[in-house]
């Protein structure tokens, strides 16, 4: 089979001509497979698409336009009326979202003393001394004031999980930059719950290149240099 390992991008499917060649064609969006509801997305034309293979076969038959060129996945889920972020909210979306960086990390630690795979010996060792620091705040749903309080006394626990979660998404390429699709994964996963992640974002992006670099990352969950 020619197609067996020929890589095409989303959106796209292997297709052998007459010849016996392989290329890749724009995925036909109402051949994608049948998905259940929770497998839908909205895309950025604020459409709900049945799942990622349709939003993508959809993006690929529009490749040159401004249309094509607009649509991205937005987040995951049905589309739905995502409420305005104001000035007070996305100030306090740091907090929250650095203490949630820090819980998933014990969690995974937590889940590699019995079966490993989530983390590396260099990672579990750096999530060792925060899991079993006394004086860790323990996951809930705490008080915004709490939250800026447990930073300003226990700043160093959470270094880590932020430096750690930019470079879980800096994977293509490795290069201390995040690009659109890189933070795609967080983002598309998070806006139903966090309606701010867009708009922290780009005003993480300091220098307005559609790029975010570790230094804006960092200054963003506010660790310092």
């Amino acid at each position: 089979d020619p197609c067996r390992n020929f890589h095409c991008k989303r959106g796209k499917v292997c297709h052998v001509d007459k010849q016996g060649k392989p290329s890749c064609i724009c995925q036909d969006p109402a051949a994608c497979p049948s998905t259940k509801d929770y497998e839908r997305v909205c895309g950025t034309d604020n459409k709900t698409y049945d799942g990622t293979c349709q939003l993508f076969g959809t993006k690929c038959q529009l490749e040159g336009t401004k249309m094509g060129r607009q649509l991205h996945l937005d987040y995951m889920g049905s589309c739905k009326y995502i409420p305005h972020c104001t000035d007070y909210e996305v100030d306090q979306f740091p907090l929250r979202m650095r203490d949630w960086l820090k819980n998933i990390l014990m969690q995974y630690y937590e889940r590699d003393l019995d079966t490993s795979g989530f983390l590396t010996e260099k990672q579990r060792s750096k999530v060792k001394k925060i899991y079993q620091n006394d004086k860790r705040l323990m996951a809930g749903d705490h008080a915004i004031e709490l939250l800026l309080h447990d930073f300003e006394k226990n700043y160093h626990m959470y270094v880590y999980p932020v430096h750690w979660q930019f470079h879980q998404l800096d994977q293509h390429p490795v290069d201390r930059l995040l690009t659109h699709s890189e933070l795609a994964p967080l983002r598309a996963s998070l806006v139903p719950m966090e309606h701010c992640i867009t708009r922290f974002f780009q005003e993480c992006d300091g220098d307005q290149d559609k790029l975010i670099a570790l230094k804006e990352w960092c200054h963003c969950f506010g660790i310092k240099e």
